[in-house]
């Protein structure tokens, strides 16, 4: 039996959630992303794609070449929301669904066609999804997620796209190349040097070709222009690492500041390894300096959640890395090598009542917002915004504000 999957995107999400909230955006040009000079563009409305607008495009030069557009800073705890009404409409609905982004789905209709219709189940999906949060989507329905993909792509905006079983060649073969997911700009140059620029020209290359060119993902670029893709639905994505980051409006050399900055991220990722259960094993620290020269460093540790226990090691790792004494464009801290557990008291380091405080920070944080308790080390210039929105551990991929093709 042929899969059908179908493909949901949210159309210029989060630009349609600020118009929600304040119907004078509606049919304006509209920008969200961060508004200083190193700000990047998260999302822009179709009325800026004229002037050759598009999300992870830097937003001075948005300003360029758009200036009379409005521009809104991001929240992602709103877009959060939004994005969670959404997923529970889907989730009531479908027998899988897999949640890719803050604004992307893949869903599973197998078998339904015998019921209902696939297609005609998607559009009242789509339909119901539209009445109920306000939001424009659109779909594509294939029999794999290339396929589907591309093909809402080509539908948007707020519109929706069946290709047949059979059809999928016939339907990418006029297309770009880039419109094949894994085509970046640096894949599609080389495509460019090769003399090709539409698919049907890939599904005529022989495999081995694309292989000796692209490495291995060459045949996976060949198998996905041929309509060719098994990949599986995956209702749960288990977090490996957390991250947090922090590029400075300005470069800065102020090691106040900078020790401010990745404190607070160490504390906040401990605090985000607790509640969801979990110890970290490696600790990574990354500085990139005005010259965009990037470094980093890891060290193995004793699995642990503790912040007394991370944040000497996050320290001494930045110290380590901190040697070019040039000004600094962007910090940031990483926990990996995750597994399942809670914090044990050391025996030699720790007492009952270091446990306790942990068990009692946690809860007012919980309560009332993660950077309602902290450190007063942590409580600097550099370290006002770090926080989380959502649990990183639910099964959801992290909401990503910049950076993406919208």
């Amino acid at each position: 039996m042929n899969t059908t999957i179908v493909h949901f995107d949210l159309d210029t999400f989060f630009v349609s959630c600020e118009r929600l909230l304040d119907s004078r955006l509606n049919n304006k040009p509209v920008i969200v992303g961060g508004t200083g000079d190193r700000g990047v563009v998260s999302a822009a409305s179709y009325e800026t794609r004229a002037y050759g607008v598009h999300s992870g495009m830097p937003m001075k030069m948005a300003r360029q070449l758009c200036p009379n557009a409005i521009y809104i800073r991001g929240n992602a705890g709103t877009y959060t929301k939004f994005s969670k009404q959404v997923t529970e409409i889907l989730q009531s609905e479908v027998p899988v669904l897999e949640k890719a982004s803050v604004d992307e789905f893949y869903a599973d209709l197998t078998g339904m066609d015998r019921f209902f219709g696939c297609y005609k189940f998607a559009s009242e999906l789509r339909n119901t999804i539209t009445r109920e949060s306000g939001l424009p989507i659109s779909f594509g329905l294939s029999v794999n997620k290339t396929v589907s993909k591309v093909a809402t792509n080509e539908a948007k905006p707020n519109n929706q796209l069946k290709v047949d079983t059979g059809y999928e060649k016939a339907f990418l073969a006029p297309l770009s190349i880039k419109k094949i997911p894994m085509v970046g700009e640096k894949t599609y140059r080389t495509f460019c040097n090769m003399g090709i620029k539409n698919v049907h020209a890939v599904q005529q290359m022989p495999v081995e070709m694309m292989t000796s060119v692209f490495g291995k993902n060459g045949r996976m670029i060949w198998q996905r222009a041929n309509g060719i893709d098994h990949t599986p639905i995956v209702a749960y994505h288990e977090r490996k690492s957390i991250s947090s980051e922090r590029t400075y409006g300005q470069d800065t050399i102020d090691i106040t500041t900078l020790k401010t900055t990745i404190t607070a991220m160490a504390e906040n990722l401990a605090f985000q390894l607790r509640c969801g259960g979990k110890l970290t094993s490696c600790v990574t620290v990354k500085i990139r300096y005005s010259d965009f020269q990037t470094y980093s460093k890891q060290l193995k540790i004793p699995y642990t959640s503790a912040d007394h226990h991370l944040i000497p090691v996050v320290m001494q790792l930045f110290d380590t890395l901190f040697s070019r004494r040039l000004l600094i464009r962007l910090v940031g801290v990483r926990y990996s090598s995750l597994t399942t557990g809670t914090y044990q008291i050391n025996l030699f380091d720790d007492e009952k009542k270091t446990v306790n405080l942990y068990t009692a920070m946690d809860a007012i944080r919980t309560r009332y917002g993660d950077r309602s308790i902290m450190r007063a080390a942590t409580m600097g210039e550099g370290a006002r915004t770090i926080g989380n929105f959502t649990n990183p551990f639910n099964g959801e991929p992290p909401i990503v504000l910049a950076h993406r093709t919208q």
